[in-house]
Formats: C-alpha cells, sequence, structure tokens
C-alpha cells in the first residue's frame, strides 16, 4: 500500500483516521511536490521553500469555472471556489467572500495571498490598467511592510485584508486595510535580522547618491543587519518603482517617499554629547542632523533643539525640559518610527484612492486576510516583546473565529434543525481571548492601566499581572521575580514575552516640538502625514478623503494624537480587531491553513514531529471529521428550489416536498432535511451544479437553435423586400428615361415614389455600406476595439469620449505637450490625428515590418499604437494613468511620455510579438491628418514664434488655389513641411 500513499486529493474522504495517518499522506505528498490537500472546502499548503513549476497560464487555465473535485488540490481551485461563490454558480446565492490564510510565521501566507489574487484577476478576464494595479499592490507594500527575521525571509510585519470590490462579476476597485505595523522594527533588529526591505533596495540604485547615501553598514538602524548582496536587490528596487507607476503615484510623490527614507537613516546616525550641566547637544563632528534636516526640508537648528530639550508651559511662565542622553535618543527614535508609520500609512491611503471603485453602490466583494503568523522568537535564541504579544494576539482570535465557524456554529445548527449528529469536541480557546482582552482585568486592560500610573514601569506592570493572574492555567508566572517576563500558554504552545519597554511602546508618543516642527516642513507630503490624525484603529486618517463620487471634502481633525486624548497601540489594535471580526463574519469564509515543513526554510526537508505539533494544534483531525460527516452546504428551502427547480419543474412551490424531489431525480444520498434547511455535502452541490449546468446549456443550445431559425427566415423575407425593391426602383428609372423620350403614359406609384425620396442612395447601396461597416469587426488579438478602460483623471470634463469634438478638445488641453518634438519644434514623427483602424492599415501597408504610428483614439480619451507585422497590422491600446504616465494595456512597464513609450519597444519586445518597432510612420505627402486637433492657439504653443509667409512663390491660377495655399500657412511646421 506504500504505492497509494499520496494520492488521496481529500482527507476527509478517508473513513478511519488518526494523526499517525495524516503525517503520513501530508508528507509523502510533500515529497512529490503536492504541497496542497483538501479537507473538504478547506485547504492544506505546505511550504516547499523552492519554486513548483504549477503557476503558469496552462494551470491557470485548467481551474476555471470547475468543480472543486474534477482537478488535483491547488490554491487556483480556492480562488475560483471564491469568485464562483461571489457570482452564485456552485450552488450558493451571491454574496460576499473572505479567505482566511493562516499559519505560522515563514509558512507561506503572503506567497499565498499573491498567487490567490493573480487567479481572481484572471478570473474576471478583465484587460484595464486596474487589474494590474491591484497585482502591483502586493509587492508595493511588501517592500514598505515585510522584513527579514529568522523566521522568515519576506515576514510581513503589519497585517492586511485586502477587499478585492465586484460589480457583476467585473472587478471595479480595490481597499487595503492594514494593522500593526511593527514600527519598533525600525530602531533595532535582533541579532541576524534585518530592517524592512525598502531601506535595502535604495542602495541598489544609484538614487541612493542622491540623497547622500553611502553604504547599509554606514547607518545605526541597519548596522545590526546581515550583509546585504547589493546586486541581488537592483530587480526589487526596480520592481517597487514600477508598481508605484502602475498604481498612479507620482514621479514628485515618489521623489517625497524615497527622501523621507534617506532621511531617516541619516536621522539615525544623529549622536548625543553630553555637557557639563549635564544637557546634551548634538554632536558637531557628524553631519548627519544637517542632512536629515536637508531632506526633512526643516531648519537644522530647530531640528536640533526639538531633539536635546522641550519646553513645559505652566500658569506664568515657559520653562526649558532638557534632556538625558537616553531621552534624547528616544526622542529621535521615536521621530524616525513617526516618520515611517505615518508614511506607510499615507501609501496605503495613497492606494486605497486610486483603487477606490467609480460607482460603490451594490459591490460584492473578495476579502483576503493576510496577517502575521504565529511567532515565538525564543526557539532561535531571541525574545519576544509587544508586537509578537499582538501578533499572536491576532491569531488566538483567528484561531477562535475559525473554531466558531468550523464547530461551534455549524454543529449548533445540527441541534436546531433537530438533524441527527453526534457532537465533535474541539479545543476552545475563548478562556485565551478573554485573558488577552477581558476588562477589567485582561492582560491589555492592565497595561493601560499601568501606563496612566505617573511611576508605571515594566517591572511594575508583571507584578501587577502576576498578582491578578494568579490561578489562571493559561497565565504562567516567570520563576525570576526580578525580571520583567511571564508566559502564556497559546493554542500553538508555550510562549515566553519579556516586557522590556512595553509601557512606551503601548504608548507611542511623539513629542510635542517634534510634531510641530514637522507639521513647518516645507515638504508637502511631510506636512500632509503630520496634519493628519491617528484613528481609533491606529490607522492613518487624512483630512481630505475621497467620498463615492470623487469629490473631495474636508473632515474636521480630531483631537487624539494630544497625550490625553490619545488611544494607546493595544487599544487600537483591539479595535482593529473587532472590526476585521465584523468584516469576515459579514461574509462567507473559506480557509487556507498553511504549515512550514522544518525550521532552516530548506527545500525538499520534513520534519516530521514539527509538522505533526502544527497539525494537532490547528485542530486538523477534528477538523476533517467534521467535514466527513457534517454538511458544510446548508440552503434554505426556499434558496434551494430558487436554485435548482429547473432539474424539476419551473413552478415549483417553494416546500420541503419539493426539495426532497429535486434531491431523489438528482440520485444523490446521504443529505439530510432539517426544519427549515436544506443540508448537502460538497459533493452533492458539485453533482447539483453540474446537472444545473448542463440543463442549462442545452436551454441555451435549443435558444440558439431557434433563434438562428427566426433570423433566418427573417433575413429571407428582407433579402426578398430588396428584391422586390430593386425592381420597382428599376421600373421608376426606365419610367424616368421614357418620360425623357416622350414615352411616358402612366404615372409611377407614390409608394415607390417616396421610398426613392427618402433616400438618394438604392436599396442595395445602402445595404452594401452596411456589410462594409461590418467588415470592421474587431479581430480578437486588436485591443483598440474592447471597451474603453477608465479615463484619465478630469477627462470627463470635456464631455462623451465617443464625440470628436470632445476628444478635440481634450488633446488641445491636455495632450499637445506629449506629442510635441522639443527639439525639432513640431510635432512627433510618429504622430496621427483621429483616425480609424482601417486609415492607420492604409498608411502601413505598404511599409517594413515593424513601422509604426501613434493616433487618437476615436472613441476614448487615449491612444492607440499601430503597427505593420509579419502578416497584418497589430492595434494596442495606450492608456494614460492617472499620474499622467503611459502603459500599454497588457504590459507591466510604466513610461513617463510617449517619446519613453516608444524609445522603450524599439529596443523591447513586446510580450506576444517577437520584433521591435522600427521606423516611424509620418503622414502622406500632402497630407495631414491631426489638423482637425489643432486650435486657433496652437500655432504660437508649438512654434513660439508668429506666423510668416512661407519663402516660396505662389502663381495663383485661380482664387480657390491661392485659398488652399495660403491656409497651409496656418498649420504647424510638422503640417508645412509635407506640402
Amino acid at each position: 500500500m506504500d504505492s497509494e500513499r499520496g494520492d488521496i486529493e481529500d482527507l476527509s474522504t478517508i473513513a478511519d483516521l488518526d494523526e499517525d495517518i495524516l503525517l503520513r499522506e501530508i508528507s509523502s505528498r510533500y515529497l512529490q511536490d503536492k504541497i496542497y490537500t483538501y479537507v473538504g472546502d478547506i485547504l492544506i499548503a505546505v511550504n516547499p521553500f523552492k519554486d513548483i513549476d504549477i503557476y503558469g497560464p496552462h494551470y491557470s487555465q485548467m481551474y476555471k469555472n470547475i468543480p472543486q473535485c474534477s482537478r488535483p488540490s491547488h490554491i487556483y481551485a480556492v480562488a475560483d471556489a471564491a469568485y464562483q461563490a461571489l457570482t452564485g454558480h456552485n450552488g450558493k446565492h451571491p454574496g460576499n467572500q473572505c479567505v482566511i490564510i493562516s499559519g505560522e510565521s515563514g509558512a507561506g501566507k503572503t506567497e499565498s495571498t499573491k498567487l490567490l489574487i493573480k487567479q481572481i484577476v484572471e478570473l474576471c478576464k478583465g484587460n484595464t490598467q486596474l487589474e494590474q494595479q491591484i497585482l502591483k499592490v502586493s509587492p508595493l507594500l511588501e517592500a514598505f511592510g515585510n522584513a527579514q527575521t529568522n523566521l522568515n525571509d519576506n515576514s510581513s510585519r503589519f497585517g492586511k485584508y485586502i477587499q478585492l470590490k465586484f460589480n457583476d462579476g467585473h472587478l471595479v476597485g480595490g481597499k487595503i486595510s492594514e494593522y500593526l505595523l511593527e514600527k519598533s522594527r525600525l530602531v533595532g533588529q535582533g541579532a541576524g535580522e534585518q530592517n524592512f526591505h525598502i531601506f535595502y533596495y535604495l542602495f541598489g540604485s544609484d538614487i541612493h547618491r542622491k540623497y547622500l547615501l553611502s553604504g547599509p553598514r554606514h547607518y545605526k538602524y541597519l548596522n545590526s543587519s546581515k550583509t546585504t548582496d547589493l546586486k541581488s536587490i537592483h530587480e526589487q528596487f526596480e520592481t517597487v518603482t514600477s508598481a508605484m507607476d502602475s498604481v498612479g503615484f507620482t514621479d514628485d510623490e515618489q521623489e517625497n517617499v524615497f527622501s523621507i527614507i534617506a532621511s531617516i537613516l541619516h536621522l539615525g546616525n544623529i549622536t548625543f554629547t553630553v555637557q557639563e550641566d549635564e544637557s546634551v547637544t548634538v554632536t558637531e563632528k557628524t553631519e548627519s542632523s544637517l542632512t536629515a534636516a536637508r531632506f526633512l526640508e526643516v531648519d537644522s537648528e530647530d531640528l536640533k533643539e526639538s531633539l536635546c530639550y522641550t519646553f513645559i508651559q505652566t500658569k506664568r511662565e515657559k520653562l526649558r525640559r532638557n534632556y538625558t542622553k537616553e531621552m534624547a535618543e528616544d526622542a529621535r527614535d521615536a521621530m524616525s518610527k513617526a516618520l515611517y508609520g505615518r508614511l506607510f500609512g499615507w501609501i496605503v491611503n495613497k492606494i486605497n484612492c486610486l483603487l477606490v471603485p467609480e460607482n460603490q453602490a451594490a459591490n460584492l466583494e473578495i476579502g483576503i486576510l493576510d496577517i502575521f503568523g504565529f511567532e515565538d522568537f525564543t526557539k532561535d535564541g531571541g525574545h519576544n516583546s509587544f508586537e509578537q504579544f499582538c501578533i499572536n494576539l491576532a491569531n488566538e482570535q483567528l484561531q477562535y473565529f475559525f473554531n466558531r465557524h468550523v464547530f461551534f456554529l455549524e454543529q449548533e445548527e445540527y441541534k436546531k434543525e433537530e438533524i441527527d449528529w453526534t457532537e465533535i469536541k474541539f479545543v476552545d480557546n475563548k478562556p485565551l481571548l478573554d485573558l488577552f482582552l477581558g476588562k477589567p482585568i485582561g492582560i491589555l486592560s492592565i497595561l493601560d492601566e499601568e501606563n496612566r500610573f505617573p511611576g508605571g514601569t515594566d517591572q511594575s506592570f508583571v507584578n501587577k499581572l502576576t498578582q491578578v493572574m494568579e490561578g489562571n492555567e493559561n497565565f504562567i508566572k516567570s520563576q525570576q521575580t526580578n525580571k520583567p517576563v511571564f508566559s502564556i500558554n497559546h493554542y500553538a504552545g508555550n510562549v515566553v514575552y519579556t516586557c522590556t519597554n512595553w509601557l512606551e511602546k503601548n504608548r507611542d508618543t511623539l513629542p510635542e516640538d517634534i510634531t510641530t516642527l514637522l507639521r513647518s516642513s516645507s515638504n508637502f507630503l511631510i506636512k500632509t502625514i503630520f496634519k493628519a490624525f491617528i484613528s481609533r484603529t491606529g490607522s492613518l486618517a487624512l483630512q481630505g478623503r475621497y467620498s463615492r463620487n470623487h469629490k473631495v471634502f474636508q473632515q474636521t481633525p480630531i483631537a487624539m494624537d494630544t497625550t490625553a486624548n490619545k488611544l494607546t497601540v493595544g487599544t487600537q489594535f483591539k479595535n482593529s480587531l473587532n472590526i476585521l471580526m465584523e468584516r469576515m463574519t459579514a461574509s462567507s469564509p473559506i480557509f487556507i491553513r498553511c504549515f512550514k515543513p522544518n525550521h532552516e526554510k530548506l527545500p525538499e526537508r520534513l520534519e516530521p514531529e514539527y509538522l505533526r505539533n502544527q497539525l494537532l494544534y490547528t485542530g486538523m483531525l477534528q477538523t476533517i471529521e467534521i467535514r466527513r460527516r457534517g454538511f458544510a452546504v446548508r440552503p434554505t428551502f426556499s434558496q434551494f428550489i430558487q436554485k435548482y427547480k429547473i432539474l424539476s419543474d419551473y413552478q415549483m412551490k417553494e416546500t420541503v416536498d419539493n426539495c426532497i424531489t429535486i434531491l431523489k431525480k438528482s440520485f444523490l444520498s446521504g443529505w439530510c432535511i432539517g426544519k427549515s434547511k436544506v443540508f448537502l455535502k460538497f459533493k452533492h452541490v458539485e453533482k447539483l451544479t453540474q446537472m444545473l449546468d448542463e440543463r442549462i446549456n442545452s436551454v441555451v443550445h435549443m435558444q440558439r437553435v431557434v433563434r438562428g431559425f427566426v433570423q433566418r427566415e427573417r433575413y429571407k423575407k428582407m433579402k426578398e423586400k430588396i428584391l422586390a425593391a430593386k425592381l420597382e426602383q428599376d421600373k421608376i428609372e426606365a419610367m424616368q428615361a421614357n418620360i425623357l423620350l416622350g414615352r411616358y403614359t402612366e404615372l409611377p406609384s407614390t409608394s415607390v415614389a417616396t421610398i426613392s425620396k427618402t433616400d438618394n442612395r438604392s436599396v442595395f447601396e445602402v445595404v452594401e455600406l452596411q456589410n462594409a461597416k461590418s467588415d470592421e469587426s474587431p479581430d480578437v488579438e486588436f485591443l483598440d476595439d474592447i471597451p474603453a478602460p477608465p479615463t484619465p483623471p478630469n477627462s470627463a470634463k470635456f464631455g462623451p469620449a465617443d464625440s470628436k469634438l470632445s476628444l478635440k478638445e481634450w488633446f488641445r488641453k491636455t495632450q499637445i505637450h506629449n506629442v510635441r518634438d522639443n527639439q525639432k519644434d513640431k510635432f512627433q514623427d510618429w504622430f496621427h490625428g483621429i483616425i480609424s483602424r482601417r486609415d492607420a492599415e492604409k498608411l502601413l501597408a505598404n511599409k517594413l515590418i515593424g513601422c509604426f504610428l501613434i493616433r487618437v483614439s476615436e472613441s476614448r480619451f487615449g491612444y492607440t499604437l499601430s503597427f505593420k507585422a509579419e502578416n497584418r497590422c497589430r492595434h494596442y491600446i495606450i492608456e494614460q494613468l492617472k499620474n499622467r504616465k503611459f502603459i500599454i494595456i497588457g504590459e507591466t512597464k510604466i513610461h513617463r511620455s510617449l517619446h519613453d513609450l516608444v524609445s522603450f519597444y524599439k529596443k523591447n519586445k513586446l510580450s506576444n510579438w517577437q520584433n521591435f518597432l522600427t521606423v516611424s510612420c509620418g503622414q502622406n505627402s500632402g497630407e495631414c491628418d491631426y489638423s482637425d486637433l489643432i486650435g486657433s492657439q496652437t500655432y504660437f504653443e508649438i512654434e513660439n514664434t508668429p506666423p510668416q509667409v512661407p519663402p516660396r512663390s505662389y502663381t495663383a491660377k485661380n482664387n480657390s488655389s491661392w485659398i488652399n495655399n495660403t491656409a497651409s500657412h496656418q498649420l504647424p511646421a510638422a503640417t508645412r513641411k509635407l506640402n
């Protein structure tokens, strides 16, 4: 039987399962590179720590609109199931979905998130820039929010909930919610760990010289990190800037972002010297303060003063309070953390503004939760601090949500509906959540209380905690009573926490003098993020926000940043978890449980006991049992009849007997009927969906045959009428000829004469014209005729995009500089006006392969690239993004101008064409197809000189010739040179 190990795709089909069989099956599959396994509708994923070739286009096509059991287990199948559930295809009514990805740090949650999003975008069949923007969000956020730890080379140091918005099955927007960025990592990392990726990416490009940066080892905030291969991170930096371009960040915004990143590194190198009066000053021998002030765009002296002392206002006077050296260093680090934290919040806000749907009414969504995994750094010689405490609290909350949804609520429903059921026991971690979140004696409540005491310390907090929690089986006090240490017995095991700087981290305060200084910065971005306030969930709330109709309104800042009113980090995190749970509860959850095969992050290596421990504490044995015995799909009688009545009688009423009738006619067994619901397993739903698809396909086929017959008969009648009309018209023409010859004796019928007067063209001329138009039906590879993508900002003010007047106005006011050749002071040779695809093909007909032109599109505010290929012409949409940059739809490269786009594809191939653009296709001799785009003032904008009479003589043979020649003077130089 060993040969059969690893062949079971769904573990819930195993009748007698124990932990040994479970471990054997998962291990066997892993060693065969079968990293995915089903447990009913739940997916198990084991991190392979290597590239596996199972994510290409072939696999993407395999998992489109299929029953789950028809293909090997795969994360793409989960994406397909979520999308089908959203659209109401797989036996469920359309509704919001959420995919919850959980597991230890390094188990592969972030990669799973990216694969899910990639496949969902593919399922939408969209071809707009929005899909590319959403795909680029993940690498952008990873650069600023992920870091290398001892547990994971790309560890998420924040949590995110990604909401993909849909309308009628089409992706229309997105939103990111971020949770608890680990800002303390910015100013210090553990042995062998690194700061956030973006700090190293800066050194992978020449841009670091612009910000006066030397090498990573010269900076305190990076000094304890591992050596970084600068060559290997050059591509990552290019990926980040490309993602920022694609999502919609302008060049100025990107420059401000990198300026802040560089200023943080310079801030970290500021040192302090203690004076004789025990006050401190910034050490003069370093220029870090001057450089930091330069990139923060604040006064250097003001910066030094804000780091060395503060002022206290009394009733009578303002007193100066000098910092100690330790206090000055804390102020410096607090400033750096505030800068980075608010910058990260602004990036998330910016992404959300750029991805907001045009119309949010009745949008459904698929939410994807990618949150930091369970962590215990003591196993690698480190220690667990306040951040790990919050991270593990979040994982406890997710485990509770899983238990409640999979075990508690499902079994309660069996009891309520009087289904014959034997209860499955599970480990309930609700007492653990009460230990964390309870009031007034939860750990976070006690921490907040200690923060309010003037003399509170980390040690006094632990002492109070030990006293209050005595007797709680999940809280373990330290044997070393003189150290601020305690342990929690988590669902994943015992974790020891070291409470160093917990009170300070929970307060997360920034001296008022520093806040005032940064609000006075000349850098618009810095000023903006420090005038914003922190919401009750800890996220950055900007004063100017986008409403649903995209109008900006102003919010009055809430005074939450003062010491008295500011919520603690623990309270903010509790609020954010509550909102997250509400969002997930309002959706239908889909679970992915990620597992880590070994501690060393090595491929093809599995540590059985380590994997066994993960399978046991996540409750996989109990999960498999409830999925084997239980009923995961539970529609009401009404929902079931509405969905499947076509399988029996479309007029049937919504009764329990009719539900049974449908089930029996479908030859299904193993289902149950409750008091108000039908209880089904996934195999039942897949069978019913298959039968439903077959019935609907049969109906569609019948409709297609009947409609084809009706249309053919209609065509025959139309053809007969046209022939009759032709004969009648020939008769009229004969009569007219006879009249001229004096031989006409009878007037034609008034009806035929009336038809003739309505159109000077013959009936056949009209038909031929219609056929000529139908010949222009788009080739599937021609993107020019695909429904227009979202237009650039403010284009709506010019009117409808299919109006030529609107296109002219748009071009004159916003686009002339994009097609101007500044060196030759004329339009670019490759530029053409509002011409059709057919006109472009005529211009390119006898040209060389790769000859190209860029034309103004006829039905949208944008351009089209047309070029000569081997056997025909190709046409591609060029979209102008919200940041005024350009991209060819379907490509990934963003270009700052049309000139850059042309230059790039002269040296680089398009993704689906194996040649390069070669030469420009100019205007035909004596013609100019963009003259109607030029307004009365355009000449001066392009020429910068008043018009002059050309140095050539005219022989005016007649007035019209002279007028035509004179009219050409009013065109720009690019046009005159054609004559």
